[in-house]
């Protein structure tokens, strides 16, 4: 096996500022479904439709053994973003769609309860995840994406040093339907990390 596929658990739990990141386990079933759940009406416009079970314990651990099979296939990355001191779950870092080979890339996904929008939680945790995928997995590229109306995900992305390249019809199925998407990319190479008090 791979040492880029073999992440000790230790170098999975990741710092941002203000936040920390690390997988998902079963025991945050509850405080996600909470968040997941009366957020549901401001997440839904900018995500793939929801199962009809997608809040139960059931659902979550079929969730958690697919993200385990992602990160032992060295495919993907899931991350929950827990507010310092408290640990309260205020959302959601991924990095998927990992290719190797000449690519070296991933895609950058992410998302926030609807009470924690706005206090610089995802900008940490997007940070602590591109520092990881950069550092721990020595990737080149990474690649995001947001509907064109989302224009607080852009600026986010932009803050964190994104690029704006492109535009892609059709680009993802969203909230059942196919929508346009604005593209982002980050190279290595245009990468600043975060100081110790989380600028840039």
């Amino acid at each position: 096996m791979l040492d880029w596929i073999s992440v000790p658990e230790s170098r999975l739990t990741l710092q941002g500022a203000g936040v920390r990141l690390r997988p998902p386990r079963i025991g945050d079933y509850e405080a996600w479904a909470e968040v997941r759940g009366s957020s549901r009406p401001f997440l839904q416009p900018w995500e793939p439709t929801w199962p009809v079970d997608d809040l139960t314990r059931g659902a979550f651990r079929r969730r958690l053994g697919a993200y385990a099979k992602e990160r032992d296939g060295g495919e993907a990355w899931r991350f929950l973003i827990f507010r310092d001191p408290d640990g309260q779950v205020v959302g959601g870092v991924s990095l998927s769609n990992v290719r190797r080979g000449v690519a070296q890339s991933g895609t950058v996904g992410y998302w926030a309860g609807q009470d924690f929008t706005r206090r610089g939680h995802t900008l940490a945790g997007v940070r602590a995840a591109a520092a990881f995928a950069f550092g721990t997995l020595t990737l080149h590229r990474l690649e995001a994406a947001c509907v064109p109306d989302n224009e607080p995900s852009a600026r986010l992305l932009l803050k964190v040093g994104f690029l704006e390249e492109g535009y892609a019809r059709k680009y993802l199925k969203i909230n059942g339907v196919w929508r346009d998407h604005r593209l982002f990319g980050l190279v290595r190479e245009d990468w600043r990390p975060p100081t110790a008090t989380g600028g840039t």
